[in-house]
């Protein structure tokens, strides 16, 4: 919005200047006498505008090819000493599970990297015994399914590529194992996406199959909202309100990508402590090799 402002009055402060030059033009044919300083310093001017024109054109079809700047929440987990939130995990999994897992796969998840995360071994082996899995071949050459082990993926909700557009009208709906990394300011754009979601302003328009959401690329998305009030049944915790459900999908997926990020600032604590230890050894050792040098006096004894 404020680069559209900024663009309106570009054009026409630029406008206004063309006149004036187009004044100053007339003028100095009617009288040669007339400075040309003026005529050359509004050229000038009007040189600017338009430059300054041209980059506000370009913010508004960069905003229009990327989509809305999401703003910068303050993700509890992001500090260099935060860990993630267990509990938003496990209601962040249910939102994927009961919402998301209908057109999205995490196949980089497998079902034994929830024990000790958000679940304990026996819930997820209740997890596995919900889901049948495609196994083979047997002794006899054919597949056939079984209840899926803790070693298995997180099923996928469709076959392949093509059967996953030709179910959804030709749109593709991606992985999410990694999404939070592979879209620019990843965390925060797929919270606001998945809240983003509102009327088409006035003047633009979506076609049939689309939905409106500043947030994406161009505007038009073929996923409609899959968040409301109530949509999904937490196991305990806050209300599952829209804002809470996108955070706790958010959240896990964020954990989906960087399953180890605690185990990596943990490491990165105990390095930090090991290597202050040193820094104060190394500091004393140097002090005390170079006492005696530091402190002797020379003598110069210019007849002996």
């Amino acid at each position: 919005m404020f680069s559209r402002i900024v663009a309106t009055g570009l054009r026409g402060a630029h406008a206004n200047l063309s006149k004036r030059m187009l004044s100053s033009a007339k003028t100095q044919a009617a009288n040669p006498e007339v400075d040309l300083w003026g005529v050359k310093a509004l050229m000038v001017a009007g040189t600017g505008a338009m430059a300054l024109a041209g980059l506000s054109n370009l913010a508004l079809a960069d905003e229009a090819e990327h989509g809305m700047p999401a703003a910068d929440y303050p993700w509890p987990h992001e500090g260099n000493f935060s860990s993630y939130d267990a509990a938003s995990i496990r209601r962040g999994h249910q939102v994927y599970q009961q919402v998301c897992a209908a057109c999205h796969s995490v196949e980089q998840l497998s079902f034994r990297n929830l024990v000790g995360v958000c679940y304990t071994e026996d819930e997820v082996k209740a997890l596995c015994d919900e889901v049948e899995v495609v196994d083979g071949p047997d002794d006899t050459g054919e597949q056939f399914e079984r209840p899926a082990k803790l070693s298995d993926k997180l099923p996928m909700p469709y076959m392949n590529e093509a059967h996953a557009r030709y179910a959804n009208g030709g749109a593709y709906p991606p992985d999410l194992s990694l999404i939070t990394k592979a879209r620019h300011n990843g965390q925060n754009y797929v919270f606001a996406l998945l809240l983003g979601y509102r009327d088409p302003p006035a003047g633009v328009s979506v076609r049939e199959g689309l939905h409106y959401n500043p947030y994406f690329p161009g505007g038009a998305i073929a996923m409609p909202k899959m968040l409301s009030d109530g949509g999904v049944e937490y196991d305990d915790g806050p209300p599952a309100t829209e804002s809470q459900m996108a955070k706790d999908v958010v959240t896990f997926l964020a954990w989906a990508a960087e399953p180890e990020a605690d185990e990596r600032k943990l490491m990165g604590a105990k390095w930090v402590f090991v290597l202050s230890l040193v820094m104060v050894q190394a500091a004393y050792y140097k002090r005390w090799k170079w006492s005696s040098i530091k402190s002797r006096r020379i003598v110069v004894d210019p007849v002996h």
